[in-house]
């Protein structure tokens, strides 16, 4: 039988009041500082089978929380390791200056992989393994938050190379065909990063606005095509800045791991995690509108066999659309887009809906003719 869920609790003017025995039970208390209501505290309210995530607890409190609760502490971090929502571009960058360059350096994000650098990827310290640990439990948590707004079949990624430049035909591309699927309900997901990344979420962030909006977006972007060019975070909050919105959403999945790469701003909802290959399977688990694949390196090649295999096996339900993005690069120069169809001929796969193509067109009409009646995952 499955267990209930935990009432989550982040917010300190939503703290729940006691049963009619005085206890309040099965409560996830996230980063609360419990002096801040003291008339909370007075009246000694007792606790059961509770969790106190990185909260500050008064020792008046202490003695009403019982032995069936967990209390985990704030483990001084830079990081929160109990958030209880996503990053944003904002708070992601909280601390950069775009009339300052060198202001990347102190920002949340840069202190936060300067940290992960420092203690190791690979650490041996449990007290960094667990806060990491902890914090990407509660990213998952507040994605899935996130996520109930939207029917699953809403959810479209576009993977592809980092190192595709702003001023390359195929970022433009793929940032018109994110435009037009957020114009027509779709939410746009991506790894989060730069280059086809990034411009999934130019195009969501775009959406709504005109071709020649649209362009003089891009001609602001130009002047530093690649995330390694000065400017090319500066750019990117110009262009926030002259052309706001807050009606589309989309969702970039960044990591630490690739933390030399920098996380686009143009994602309204960003889930940065610490550990790669949890944010490689969330990425394409979520996605079950379909994705849409443009020519990358190796990063690209591993998601699109591991997006077939989860097909395969109907892992998290149905099977969605894999649509290749570029022929030549799919069927000659990385001939994965043969490969599939012949061990789908021999049985090797099944359940897989692949098509190719080079028409932005055809691939947006392949994912908004996508029917499929979501299934509940396994």
């Amino acid at each position: 039988m499955a267990s209930r869920a935990y009432h989550e609790i982040s917010d300190i003017t939503l703290l729940p009041a006691p049963d009619e025995t005085g206890c309040i039970t099965h409560y996830a208390f996230q980063y609360i500082d419990f002096n801040q209501v003291p008339q909370y505290v007075a009246a000694g309210h007792r606790f059961s089978d509770c969790c106190f995530l990185g909260c500050e607890i008064p020792s008046a409190m202490e003695g009403h929380i019982g032995s069936t609760c967990l209390v985990f502490p704030r483990m001084g971090r830079i990081y929160n390791a109990f958030r209880g929502n996503l990053y944003t571009g904002e708070t992601l960058y909280a601390g950069y200056d775009p009339e300052n360059e060198d202001s990347y350096a102190t920002c949340f994000d840069a202190r936060v992989y300067a940290d992960y650098k420092e203690k190791g990827v690979n650490c041996d310290d449990i007290r960094e393994t667990l806060g990491r640990t902890m914090h990407d439990r509660a990213i998952g948590d507040a994605m899935r938050e996130f996520l109930s707004r939207f029917d699953e079949r809403q959810v479209v990624a576009i993977m592809g190379g980092h190192a595709q430049l702003r001023t390359d035909p195929s970022f433009r591309r793929v940032a018109l065909i994110a435009k037009a699927l957020t114009e027509r309900g779709k939410l746009m997901a991506s790894g989060g990063g730069p280059g086809a990344m990034e411009a999934t979420h130019l195009g969501a962030w775009m959406a709504g606005r005109s071709l020649e909006e649209f362009d003089d977006a891009m001609e602001i972007l130009s002047v530093a095509p690649t995330f390694k060019d000065e400017g090319w975070l500066r750019t990117a909050f110009e262009v926030r800045k002259k052309y706001p919105q807050n009606k589309y959403r989309s969702l970039g999945i960044p990591t630490w791991f690739y933390g030399h790469e920098p996380a686009t701003p143009f994602a309204t909802h960003i889930a940065k995690y610490f550990f790669n290959s949890l944010r490689e399977d969330v990425l394409l688990a979520i996605a079950k509108g379909g994705i849409i694949y443009s020519p990358g390196s190796a990063g690209t090649i591993q998601e699109i066999f591991q997006d077939a295999a989860q097909n395969h096996y109907e892992t998290f339900g149905a099977p969605s659309p894999m649509v290749f993005l570029d022929k030549e690069f799919f069927t000659k120069e990385v001939p994965v887009y043969p490969l599939l169809e012949d061990l789908m001929t021999r049985g090797k796969y099944r359940n897989l809906l692949i098509s190719v193509t080079d028409d932005a067109q055809e691939a947006i009409d392949t994912l908004m003719s996508f029917r499929q009646e979501p299934t509940e995952g396994c």
